[in-house]
């Protein structure tokens, strides 16, 4: 799963575990995200001040093909927590990850936290981020365009 709902990791099962022991902070640069209109849907490249540290969780998975002593028998998965989006950009969508400032990186990356309980508390006290917008070309609603001029403004 790509994201995760982060009003709920601490209660799914698929996600409960992981949100205990297995917090992860994903650096990105931005993200995209699309805006329904009477056209479609306008792609928009959403950022900050220098790099976003985006909440996430992680989970290793066996390979059951392959016998135990192979060094690719785990795969390593993550997924990004998504929160409503509150302040001004839920005007392009109604959900965006779960951006950390760098004063709570130790804390939610800290082992002794547990319980799923101060998880949530953590999660709820996240400050909303101040991200900008602006519109970026079709073509990167395709995977297989993958260059850096996808980040050009319209």
């Amino acid at each position: 799963m790509i994201n995760a709902r982060s009003e709920t990791i601490t209660e799914k099962p698929s996600f409960k575990r992981a949100a205990s022991k297995r917090r992860a902070i994903l650096p990105a640069d931005g993200y995209f995200e699309w805006q329904k209109n009477e056209h479609g849907k306008t792609p928009y490249f959403l950022h900050g001040n220098g790099v976003l540290a985006m909440a996430g969780l992680y989970e290793l998975w066996p390979n059951p093909d392959l016998p135990e002593d192979d060094p690719n028998k785990w795969l390593w998965t993550t997924t990004v927590l998504t929160r409503p989006a509150q302040d001004a950009l839920g005007h392009i969508h109604d959900r965006s990850p779960v951006i950390l400032p760098e004063t709570f990186w130790e804390h939610w990356l800290d082992p002794d936290l547990n319980s799923l309980e101060d998880v949530d508390a953590l999660l709820n006290s996240v400050p909303e981020p101040h991200l900008e917008p602006y519109e970026v070309e079709t073509a990167v609603n395709s995977p297989r365009n993958n260059t850096p001029e996808l980040l050009n403004p319209v």
